[in-house]
């Protein structure tokens, strides 16, 4: 099987690559990522040079880049590539728009003229808003996005199941809640607080710190992607949680505690505009009909997480000086004969 996996060099691409290279070696991957602030190719050092594997840079809205890829033979599109912190979208609602509705459009049009087996499309459950106290997304909740971000995806989410109803393609939906683990960017809440927690400095946390979040560690999540891809049926959304539900006060005393550092780091901040309240994802649905089910609970999750960031310091003070944005054109810029 040939994958064309977009968006291949962030957090929970760079997992999936790794992920489907080590489960299924017979398989090939093609990454396109077009290696904006999240994008980090330091993520794949570990299989840039095997035969299977091959790694493209562009961006998904540019047609003319992608069509000699499709050109060679495609037999899946697993499409991770999206603008996807909350904050930056409310300050830049346009790139959002553009990158992750009008990107997946391009996608979608490319699979369909070139007859792809199957176009995945990975989502979030903030897409569903946000919960009370009680209940659980299933995939019959009705979309209800609450920020520039989540209502990008559920556009995308929308033309991809269009592209499905009226011209046929063979499409999934996957929709997961918040996931963490080995190389996340550290504006998100695990690696900033453990980032934090390690130079002593403060750790914000948003209002009462009170907003709930269904856990998912990275590695789950690429295991229930590759059964949607091999397993699901064409035209249904699959939800994927881990059951792990917690606070984000929670999450920040596991860090601490584990870190051995006290709890007068953490420092409330004013609360984000539009802050959903609870999220959590009823994972029944993929269980049952495909098998899944999670290999991590949050409590072995967590410290795999922290002990990762612990022995992969350079790694972060790579992405936190931003010297990992040279990599691509220290490792490719020769061999292309240019310099990026």
């Amino acid at each position: 099987m040939k994958l064309l996996v977009t968006g291949g060099a962030g957090f929970i691409g760079s997992n999936f690559v790794h992920y489907i290279l080590g489960e299924h070696p017979e398989d090939i991957v093609v990454n396109v990522d077009s290696l904006t602030y999240a994008g980090n190719l330091e993520n794949l050092r570990a299989v840039e040079s095997l035969l299977n594997y091959r790694f493209v840079k562009a961006d998904i809205t540019d047609r003319t880049a992608l069509q000699p890829i499709f050109e060679e033979g495609i037999d899946v599109v697993v499409n991770f590539a999206a603008e996807s912190h909350v904050d930056r979208s409310i300050l830049e609602p346009d790139v959002f728009v553009k990158t992750n509705i009008l990107g997946t459009q391009t996608l979608l049009d490319l699979a369909k003229r070139y007859q792809i087996q199957k176009f995945v499309q990975v989502s979030t459950d903030e897409v569903y808003g946000t919960l009370g106290a009680d209940g659980l997304f299933s995939e019959t909740t009705p979309l209800a996005p609450n920020s520039p971000y989540s209502a990008s995806k559920a556009g995308a989410d929308l033309i991809v199941r269009a592209y499905h109803e009226t011209f046929g393609l063979p499409v999934n939906i996957t929709r997961c809640s918040n996931n963490y683990g080995p190389f996340q960017f550290p504006e998100k809440l695990i690696p900033l607080m453990i980032q934090n927690a390690l130079q002593d400095k403060s750790l914000p946390v948003y209002g009462d710190g009170l907003n709930v979040r269904d856990w998912l560690y990275v590695e789950d999540h690429c295991s229930a992607i590759d059964l949607v891809i091999r397993k699901g049926e064409n035209g249904e959304v699959y939800n994927v949680g881990g059951n792990n539900e917690r606070t984000n006060l929670q999450v920040v005393n596991t860090i601490l505690k584990e870190l051995n550092k006290p709890e007068s780091l953490i420092t409330h901040v004013t609360d984000r505009l539009g802050h959903d309240r609870r999220y959590a994802i009823d994972a029944t649905k993929i269980r049952e009909q495909l098998g899944w089910k999670p290999k991590f609970n949050y409590e072995t999750g967590i410290v795999e997480t922290i002990r990762w960031y612990l022995s992969n310091k350079n790694w972060m003070d790579q992405v936190r000086s931003g010297a990992y944005q040279s990599y691509y054109d220290k490792q490719y810029g020769e061999r292309l004969g240019t310099k990026q």
